[in-house]
């Protein structure tokens, strides 16, 4: 007997009774739906384990008499959020679990959610299981280039030397900041060399650097964007920074009120502002260059510059002002945050400290993902994977916001012209009550981020929901569950 072929034969599941099935139980006008469902929850609980394939769509919409149409749009659904892959003669199987759901323990109360958001518990809440993810910041993780970094791998490995394996320089290897150099000049418009190019381990790190080096320089307060990232102001906040908020108009941060807090150096999000969305439009910019020839210092975040889909390119700060701005990126957005792979441009005067502090901090990023990035960048795969992310994201983000207008009635849509995310507003909410909303919502198995957790200061009530990570699907059964959540507090 060919052991092989009974091993692959006793993975295949071609039952007639495959899940127990019964299109009886599908809700009205929802069996493509119902069925996605019913494979997501098979494979979360393994009764379809990884590597498992599935019945063939003709053979499968017969036995549960649907349409075929019925049984590969269900199929295509898991694909695009990872949880199947193959098609045609190779088979669809299984190829991973939902994040979260196969061990999702009981759903926290309401009233201790809300407690958990107050007091600002970031990690807690994004560790979180839940059945629909829409928390912002995350690309399509599904549509990882794995077969490109293979390549770009087996490439580095055939070609790397001995010494390549040993401890290497703590400003990153060569080649990935001469590829990280052209990638900002070809993209952001940004002129640099790969000396003053630093390899970190993501922004969260870069930010951690210049709030150890920065006091030295006389800098113990960083201003910071209000509304703006709840995880960046606890980063500088760990290391002993204070964080005054500037207020956020639908121009950019307030530069005259940024004077106001005193502070010597300003973080901020000029591109493509968190959570807001809105664009530091031109007159603010010439405020802010005025700001910091007078001798203050800007933070400049680039989280996701370079996913626009509605308007032309936002430049760079660090293209204008260079001995002013700290320039801060990473391919978290345009990769996957798991990478853990950033980039830091300094003014000259702090470029000696912040290696330093790289050095002493892990003696530089692992080698090997560096080359293997470099390949992509130099090779022209991660532009095109950018283009393909920017198609699969427009479809996503159209999806959420056709959904917010059919479920969330009143609410108002900020930031859709770029980025991985919106925010969405309510008038009707007094402030604060979307951590409610947010908490109830997460009890339902859907996860979003209250509008007030990324604020100082009283705001209007809102949500900040991702939609890259999610199937379109998901998208608007996630909305529609914030719209039964929303008419349950009105």
């Amino acid at each position: 007997m060919d052991r092989s072929k009974q091993s692959q034969d006793e993975w295949t599941i071609t039952s007639p009774d495959f899940l127990q099935l019964n299109r009886a139980d599908a809700p009205p006008g929802e069996l493509t739906s119902w069925l996605t469902r019913q494979l997501r929850d098979a494979i979360a609980s393994g009764r379809l384990p990884v590597g498992s394939r599935l019945p063939a769509s003709r053979v499968l919409a017969d036995e549960l008499g649907v349409s075929r149409g019925v049984v590969t749009e269900a199929y295509q659904r898991l694909r695009e959020d990872g949880q199947l892959t193959g098609r045609g003669r190779a088979g669809t199987r299984v190829a991973a679990v939902p994040l979260g759901t196969a061990t999702m323990p009981s759903a926290p109360t309401t009233a201790g959610l809300s407690r958990s958001l107050a007091a600002g518990g970031f990690e807690a809440f994004r560790d979180e299981p839940c059945r629909i993810d829409l928390s912002p910041g995350v690309p399509d993780l599904a549509a990882f280039p794995r077969h490109a970094w293979l390549r770009a791998e087996r490439a580095v490995m055939d070609s790397v030397s001995p010494g390549s394996f040993r401890y290497g320089d703590p400003r990153g290897a060569p080649a990935f900041r001469t590829a990280v150099a052209s990638w900002l000049a070809r993209n952001r418009g940004i002129p640099a060399s790969p000396d003053q190019v630093v390899i970190v381990a993501g922004v969260a790190q870069a930010q951690a650097i210049l709030a150890r080096v920065l006091p030295a320089f006389g800098i113990t307060s960083i201003a910071v964007e209000d509304p703006g990232s709840l995880g960046s102001r606890q980063q500088l906040q760990r290391w002993g920074m204070q964080t005054p908020p500037v207020p956020v108009d639908d121009s950019g941060l307030r530069v005259d009120l940024l004077r106001d807090t005193g502070a010597g150096c300003v973080m901020l999000t000029p591109a493509h502002q968190f959570p807001t969305g809105v664009v530091l439009d031109g007159s603010r910019r010439r405020e802010l260059r005025s700001w910091a020839r007078d001798g203050g210092l800007i933070i400049e975040d680039d989280y996701d510059a370079e996913h626009r889909y509605d308007r032309p390119p936002v430049p760079a700060l660090r293209a204008a002002l260079p001995e002013r701005v700290c320039y801060t990126g990473s391919v978290s957005k345009l990769l996957a945050p798991a990478l853990r792979t950033g980039w830091l441009l300094v003014p000259g005067e702090y470029q000696d400290a912040v290696v330093a502090a790289k050095r002493d901090a892990d003696l530089g990023n692992a080698v090997l993902p560096q080359l293997t990035l470099a390949g992509l960048m130099a090779s022209g795969e991660l532009e095109r994977h950018l283009r393909l992310l920017r198609r699969r994201h427009v479809r996503r983000r159209d999806a959420m916001i056709a959904a917010v207008g059919e479920h969330l009635a009143g609410a108002r849509v900020h930031g859709a012209a770029a980025g991985l995310h919106l925010t969405v507003t309510f008038d009707g909410l007094p402030p604060g009550t979307d951590a409610e909303m947010a908490a109830a919502l997460l009890e339902e198995g859907v996860k979003v981020q209250p509008l007030s957790w990324h604020s100082q200061r009283d705001q209007r009530a809102g949500l900040v929901l991702g939609y890259a990570a999610s199937s379109p699907s998901d998208i608007s059964e996630g909305i529609a569950v914030a719209g039964r959540v929303l008419r349950a507090l009105l």
